[in-house]
């Protein structure tokens, strides 16, 4: 099972800290449990440790309790939280592009009323078209960089949390 499919399974992804204290289900501990199968299957854990990390898995309590159990094993290669932090990322880049795309129709559409309802004359409601939609256009062909900053200020805000974390402790 790859790594990315196996966090999938969570309804909430136990490697993110605010998850982690959390409640454990059954669902959460029998996707463990299957990690730790096919770990035993493939000759990465021993029979002694298969069952003892089985043991662990059914008695935890918290998201948090099962992420050590599989630590050391391929499917945990995976960044922490990579998929949530891939996903707020592309939901930020969606409501900029959101944002961007309104302010565009609904400036136009205020300044084409205005314009009609004064007589018409010059059409300068277009210079108001061409700025919101010079933004409009940074935001759509630039995606990819606004995803990418959105990831790195993301990944560094977790950094950020674990080091605050692991001085705690």
């Amino acid at each position: 099972m790859p790594g990315i499919e196996v966090w999938s399974q969570f309804d909430h992804d136990p490697r993110n800290s605010a998850n982690a204290p959390m409640r454990a289900s059954d669902k959460d501990r029998a996707v463990i449990e299957t990690v730790l199968a096919d770990a035993f299957a493939e000759g990465r854990l021993t029979r002694a440790e298969y069952d003892e990390r089985a043991d662990a898995a059914l008695a935890s309590r918290t998201l948090g309790d099962l992420v050590p159990l599989v630590a050391d094993l391929p499917v945990a290669a995976s960044a922490p939280s990579t998929p949530s932090v891939v996903d707020e990322a592309n939901r930020a880049y969606v409501t900029e592009r959101r944002q961007a795309i309104w302010g565009f129709l609904s400036a136009s559409i205020v300044c084409w009323v205005i314009w009609f309802a004064t007589g018409m004359d010059f059409p300068w409601p277009l210079f108001v078209m061409l700025g919101t939609g010079l933004n409009a256009g940074r935001v759509i062909f630039m995606k990819d960089e606004i995803i990418g900053a959105e990831r790195a200020r993301l990944e560094k805000k977790q950094r950020k949390e674990l080091r605050k974390r692991e001085d705690d402790a």
